[in-house]
């Protein structure tokens, strides 16, 4: 069987994107890491193939978090994030988007929105 999860070819890279997070990215993870959010188990830049990288993932209910900025409301952008959204569903892995700007005004809600998608797999369909 292949190994898809956190290839060690893409290791320097999720690295980097650790020490380069962005705001909303720190932001999130101070609320999810440690099992914080309901004991959720949540890993920060974990990569799934050759290219994808999440931003946050929990591998036990299969749920990537994507915080979007200004560049994926773009065209080229919203186009990229669809097929990385398709080849993720194909995998059965879940995705929910969150705007980093939704994170950065009101942490709770967007926690709310984890939690329903973490109860419920219809919430990111």
């Amino acid at each position: 069987m292949t190994r898809i999860h956190n290839q060690r070819e893409l290791l320097a890279l999720r690295r980097g994107l650790r020490s380069g997070s962005t705001a909303a990215e720190d932001a999130l993870w101070s609320l999810l890491r440690t099992k914080r959010l309901d004991g959720f188990k949540f890993r920060r830049q974990h990569s799934i193939g050759a290219s994808i990288v999440l931003d946050f993932y929990c591998p036990a209910e299969r749920l990537a978090i994507e915080l979007d900025g200004a560049g994926h409301a773009e065209v080229l952008g919203a186009a990229n994030d669809g097929m990385r959204d398709e080849q993720l569903r194909h995998l059965g892995i879940r995705v929910l988007r969150i705007e980093n700007h939704e994170l950065l005004r009101d942490p709770e809600a967007v926690l709310d929105m984890i939690r329903a998608a973490l109860r419920d797999p219809s919430v990111t369909e």
